[in-house]
Parts: C-alpha cells; structure tokens; sequence
C-alpha cells in the first residue's frame, strides 16, 4: 500500500472511530459544538483570509478563471456568513431519532423506523472554501464524522478552515477526528478515499462534470450525485415581460459562476419580437455574452455568437448565455428535456395551463414557477445550509439539508414474540 494508500485510510478509520461517539450526541451538545465553531471562524478570520490570500495568488497565476477565482475568493463578509451558516444549522431541528413512521403489529411488536446518521460521509468538491464550513456544520449536527477533500486551488484555505473547525469541536466536546481534511492533492488521494470500503459510508461529489464523473465511475462505496447547474428559463407568451426580465436578469447575473444560475433562455415566438431585444440589451450592458439560435439573431441588433450543440448542453458558470426561440411551450419542454442536467428550470408565464404542462413534464431536482432559479439553495429553501444540489433520484434530491445526511433504523420492541 503506497504511503498516500495509508494516510488516506488512516483518516477514514478515525472518523469511523468518531463516528460511533457522534451518532448517540444530543441536539444540546451538537448545537453548542456549532456555536463554538462559528466563533472560531471570526477569531481565527485573519489567519483564514491569509491563507485563501495564498491560494488566489496561486490561482491567478495559473490562469483559473474569473468564476473559479469568484468561488475560491474569501473576505470578512463570507467569512461572517459561514459563521452564520453553522449557527442557522445549529437552530435547526435535529434529525437523529425522529419517527419516519411507527404502528403496532397484531402480535403486539412495535415498530418504529427512526432517522440515524450515515456514519462516515466524504465530501469531494472544488474551489469554494465555504463548501468546507457548510459541509461540516451539516455532517456534525445529523451525526456524521465527515472527510473533506477539496482542490489543490484551495488547498490552504481549506488546510487552516479544517484545523480551526476540528480544533473547536473537539474543545467542546465533539470526537476527534470528527472533522478531517483528506490528505493529498492529486486524485490518487480522491481514488484511495472512493475506494474505503467499509471505512466510509457515503461519498458525495460536488463540482464540475468531470469531477462528478470521475468519483461515479470509481468509487465502489456508496455515491450521491450532485450534478452540474444547465439550467434553464422559459418565457412564455402569457408571461409578464418586466417579471420575466427581473427574473432573467436574476438567474443570469446575480453570480454566474454557481450551479443554479440560468445557463439557457428560451422564448416563445409570441414575445420573441418584444421581449428579446430588451432583455438582450440588458443581460449586454451587464456584460452577458449571448450564443443564439437564427431567430434570435435575427430580431436582436448586437452581437449574437451562433448557438452550438455545445452551448445548449453548457454549464457556463460564466457571463455567457445560450438563448433560442421556440414555437410551443411543448417545444421548451422538449428542449429542456433533450439538454438539461436535471438541475433547475423555470417557466415565467401567466397562464395556470401552460405552468400545469410545463411542470409536470419537467424531469428535474426543482421547477421555479415565476421565480429565479437561484433559489434552488439549501439556504434560501430553509434548510441553513447544503451539502449540494442532488441530480440523481435515489434517496435524496434537490438541495440536501440535514434530513438528507441520515439514513434510518427500525427499533422493534417486543415482549417475548417469538416467529
């Protein structure tokens, strides 16, 4: 076993360890583990935004792009914000113990099926340092030791994150190595870790299409899949255009370089002519590069970049946007269905038909009716914080909060009953 092979599960079988001490913890003990993990991320601020001052030197010179720069980046202000993210999670109600459902059999055994913890979660992601707070905030509180394997971009923030976020859990009473960075920077550490059958219960995958794929493709212990953000809005020909412009202008701009911003704009042939050259001009003037189709290059005056196959299928996460014109709000569907990720899509129109049509063809994790796709977001849903946005439709799907971390048990209690 090579020297990376032993520190990889060296790690995972601490958090094994750990991870039968974190399964019986109390909300109360949880909750305050959280508060002293947030209050450690703004004492040690200083010392987190000089290492991430590290990684962005790094990043720029090796030519990461705008978007990747925009993720990796921290300062007070997001700091603050995952500080406020644990707390969220600690207010949060906590799902060990709770009763999926429970009944009596006629011989008299109880059944109860009850919410426990995976055990050992890895989180395999890429540059946005946050990822690493907001996953182990949410692993602590549903009773999971969590592995964190970030990129090599972020690979100095996320070293200090980890150290600050295990050195305050463990002082207020969580098990060590309950918290842990996945040593290594290539992926034989990320294969070694996808490999640690019966060391690690759960993997879960959150970045780019080829990371994704990667980890689906290798792992043999258990994977949840979080997909890539192509997501889409239509605007339909009962749409009100100021809302759809609002809403466009939202999912597009607000920060492009995330998964649930609009990567695709459709329009109906009947506000094509009216809608297009004002939303054009405005997704122009806030620097959004626009890939048509030739009805679109037709009816608005700047540049259109011919839309390739590439486009329809893109996850841009940048200020690009593919834009085309359809017949039918059966033709959005159809097109949506054919380039989607599964992520989110969204209809801006008035008619209660055409929404009724549009949602129950959908085959995704989230439809915004007369909303920007933005808020597919464990926090904006309620959630206080995400460990991703789940593409796959086995046990979890759409923003995983804390009810996604576990698993459940059935207790049977009897009096003697014998079969």
């Amino acid at each position: 076993m090579s020297g990376i092979a032993e520190q990889v599960r060296d790690v995972a079988a601490r958090a094994k360890v750990a991870a039968a001490d974190l399964a019986p913890m109390t909300r109360a003990s949880k909750d305050a583990v959280l508060h002293a993990m947030a209050d450690a991320l703004v004492e040690r601020a200083e010392e987190i935004l000089a290492a991430n001052a590290v990684d962005l030197e790094n990043g720029e010179a090796n030519g990461l792009s705008t978007s990747l720069l925009d993720r990796l980046r921290l300062d007070q202000q997001r700091i603050e914000q995952m500080a406020t993210g644990l707390r969220d999670v600690a207010a949060l109600p906590d799902p060990v113990g709770e009763v999926i459902r429970g009944y009596t059999l006629p011989n008299g055994l109880e059944v109860r099926q009850v919410r426990v913890p995976m055990g050992v979660i890895g989180i395999v992601y890429e540059a946005r340092p946050n990822v690493t707070v907001d996953a182990a905030g949410l692993c602590l509180k549903s009773g999971n030791a969590v592995l964190l394997r970030g990129s090599a971009s972020a690979y100095r923030s996320n070293t200090v994150l980890v150290e600050v976020l295990a050195a305050a859990a463990e002082k207020a009473g969580a098990p060590a190595g309950s918290i842990q960075l996945v040593p290594g920077v290539d992926r034989e550490s990320v294969t070694h870790l996808l490999h640690a059958r019966g060391l690690v219960d759960l993997v879960i995958p959150r970045g780019g299409a080829s990371l994704i794929a990667h980890v689906v493709e290798t792992a043999t212990v258990p994977v949840i899949e979080t997909g890539v953000g192509n997501c889409h809005v239509y605007v339909d020909a009962a749409a009100d255009l100021d809302m759809a412009e609002r809403i466009v202008m939202n999912a597009k701009v607000q920060r492009p370089s995330v998964c649930n911003a609009a990567e695709t704009l459709l329009v109906h042939r009947d506000v094509a002519e009216v809608f297009l050259p004002r939303v054009v001009k405005a997704l122009a003037e806030a620097g959004v590069r626009i890939h048509g189709d030739a009805r679109v290059a037709s009816i608005v005056d700047s540049e259109v970049i011919p839309a390739t196959d590439d486009d329809w299928a893109r996850e841009y996460i940048d200020l690009d946007l593919a834009v085309g014109v359809v017949d039918t709000v059966d033709d959005a569907i159809a097109h949506i269905r054919k380039w989607t990720s599964g992520h989110t899509e969204a209809i801006v129109s008035g008619s209660a038909t055409a929404i009724r049509r549009f949602v129950s063809r959908m085959d995704s994790a989230a439809v915004m009716v007369n909303a920007s796709t933005r808020f597919t977001d464990g926090g904006e849903l309620g959630f206080g914080a995400e460990i991703g946005i789940s593409t796959q439709k086995l046990h979890a799907r759409g923003p995983m909060g804390l009810p996604e971390m576990t698993s459940t048990t059935f207790v049977i209690t009897g009096d003697g009953q014998t079969r």
